[in-house]
């Protein structure tokens, strides 16, 4: 019996319908969340209305402690699969067209646009025009010392791409290491995969090195509150995840006990993390401790999302192989064209966000008014933008990452 437990089992290529669910709400969430930095007392976005408050951003900390860190998570298992299937070769290939290319037109087209109706917002007898300021945006130089962001200008920015350009400078660099590793790394991911699945709790151990970063390193708010370093261990412990079987049958089983755990451990960091001045950099023990709290949530909660969601599909009836074939279900379509969406919806909706903030910020109305008005439009646009702009012809589809 022990030496069933501790086989190695190969993950498989299941399509997991929860994850591109799990994308698409994280996705559509910033929406929400951009639109709410237009209201925030603290935060400089690019448009602010007159009237602020300082109550966003300790409503925001609920989801940013799990979202961006789930979406690296996510995509670290997806990349296993890929290079399974392609090689490290290959998925660098795949990476570039599918992440690299976006990166580079989006910068070229859309990611100067809020930046210009900053300038616009802040001045009104600011004239220029946009192709004019796109010339001064792109008047950049190669910095090395922030990298993977080696462009720098007086106005240039990656603006909210920064998750695209990590996620790319994190693949190649992962695809460089598996060619240099070619599978001598396999016996001590068995003998860890072993471990976590007789031991309960251990799939939580990921945390204390994540903590070790937030505590050590700090924390960037130009990136939804995470050190870069920090999502890059989400990303290759989502890879390492995915490589054995018995991973996401540990994932579910302690899925309770890691969201207890991260629920515990948030209530407790977060008077820390309001009780210091800059919580993000300062290197006192008050602030290094609260990092490392929220670190700690941040894979507790991770995991407990991903495990218990992954136990209620379980818990589903099988489809009886000997029935025939079902067409899709509605369900399944929806998942299908949220699945395929995300990267287009995530590169369109801040400069949509922004450019519908421009105009309803000047409203005379409430601040509940004008942020449901900003929601709801810059939702529709983004969906109808993508919808009828983007998935339908190859050319447009191949500029946004997506396949044919």
């Amino acid at each position: 019996m022990a030496s069933e437990q501790t086989e190695a089992r190969p993950a498989t290529a299941e399509r997991r319908p929860e994850l591109d669910a799990i994308r698409a709400l994280v996705v559509v969430g910033l929406v929400f969340f951009h639109s709410a930095l237009v209201f925030d007392a603290e935060d400089d976005f690019y448009v602010k209305n007159p009237e602020t408050t300082g109550a966003i951003m300790i409503m925001a900390g609920f989801a940013v402690v799990w979202a961006m860190p789930i979406l690296f998570l996510i995509a670290g298992l997806g990349s296993w699969h890929s290079m399974r299937k392609r090689g490290p070769g290959g998925f660098t290939v795949e990476r570039l067209l599918r992440l690299g290319v976006p990166l580079v037109f989006a910068t070229l087209t859309m990611i100067p646009i809020p930046q210009w109706l900053r300038l616009r917002a802040a001045d009104p007898a600011y004239d220029e025009s946009y192709p004019r300021f796109l010339l001064r945006f792109l008047d950049v130089h190669l910095d090395l010392a922030d990298f993977p962001f080696i462009l720098d200008g007086e106005h240039f920015e990656t603006g909210h791409l920064w998750f695209v350009v990590l996620l790319l400078a994190f693949s190649l660099m992962l695809a460089a290491v598996v060619r240099l590793l070619a599978g001598r790394a396999a016996p001590t991911g068995d003998r860890i995969a072993a471990a976590v699945t007789r031991h309960r709790g251990l799939v939580l151990l990921p945390a204390l090195p994540i903590a070790v970063v937030c505590a050590l390193v700090g924390l960037e708010e130009a990136f939804a509150g995470w050190s870069r370093w920090a999502y890059l261990l989400f990303f290759l412990f989502g890879f390492l995840l995915a490589a054995d079987g018995r991973h996401r049958e540990v994932m579910r089983r302690d899925a309770v006990i890691a969201a207890v755990v991260g629920v515990a451990v948030f209530a407790a960091g977060m008077p820390l993390f309001l009780a210091v001045d800059e919580p993000f950099t300062e290197m006192t023990p008050l602030a290094m401790v609260a990092r490392a709290f929220f670190g700690v949530a941040g894979w507790c909660w991770v995991t407990g999302i991903l495990g218990l969601l992954d136990r209620r599909r379980r818990q589903r009836p099988s489809p009886d192989p000997a029935q025939p074939a079902q067409p899709p279900s509605r369900k399944a379509r929806a998942y299908a064209y949220l699945g395929a969406a995300v990267l287009p919806l995530y590169i369109l909706h801040q400069p949509i966000v922004v450019a519908v903030a421009y105009q309803v910020v000047r409203w005379d109305a409430s601040i509940p008014v004008k942020y449901l008005a900003i929601v709801a439009a810059s939702l529709a646009l983004t969906v109808a933008a993508y919808d009828l702009l983007v998935r339908r012809t190859a050319v447009t589809r191949f500029l946004f990452g997506m396949r044919p």
